[in-house]
């Protein structure tokens, strides 16, 4: 497996594995339309670009016949001395094989590199996802609802590994 760093023009790569996998990942948390409207709002390009432009940095996985497992994007420093992982998300068929905890352990050594205090993250309360964050060490540190507009919310637990 490889960890690529991506640039500006990689980015419909992040938006086509984000319409592949969030349709599974949250089938049972989000109803259709709100999925929808979720993708259109942080996955396309445009939403992309701007997210690259302030700060995030996106990684890729890939295996060794070059197809595109997963991705993270993460920000240092997004609150004093801490990095947030804003998106890590791997194919369904690949999840288990530890695609999920390279990408993790790549933000982590980043941030460490960084002098960063900690690395945390948002987690919908009803994500399974949640699990594998505890499996990292990363321990529920507040719950919060986002309003994200058209009267849907984010209802996340933000789970935090300090160093």
């Amino acid at each position: 497996m490889n960890i690529v760093t991506i640039e500006k023009e990689q980015l419909s790569i992040v938006k086509d594995l984000a319409y592949a996998i969030w349709p599974v990942a949250y089938a049972e948390i989000l109803s259709q339309e709100q999925l929808e409207y979720m993708l259109s709002m942080f996955y396309s390009e445009e939403a992309l670009i701007a997210q690259l432009e302030k700060g995030h940095v996106f990684y890729l996985v890939q295996n060794n016949s070059g197809d595109y497992l997963g991705f993270v994007s993460y920000e240092l420093n997004c609150e004093r001395n801490k990095t947030k992982i804003h998106k890590i998300y791997v194919l369904p068929e690949t999840q288990g094989l530890g695609l999920g905890k390279l990408l993790f352990e790549k933000v982590k050594e980043e941030a460490l590199k960084a002098n960063q205090k900690a690395i945390f993250l948002n987690v919908n309360k009803y994500n399974q996802a949640k699990f594998f964050y505890e499996k990292l060490g990363l321990v529920i540190v507040k719950e919060e609802v986002i309003d994200i507009g058209c009267n849907y919310v984010m209802d996340d637990y933000v789970m935090e590994l300090a160093f």
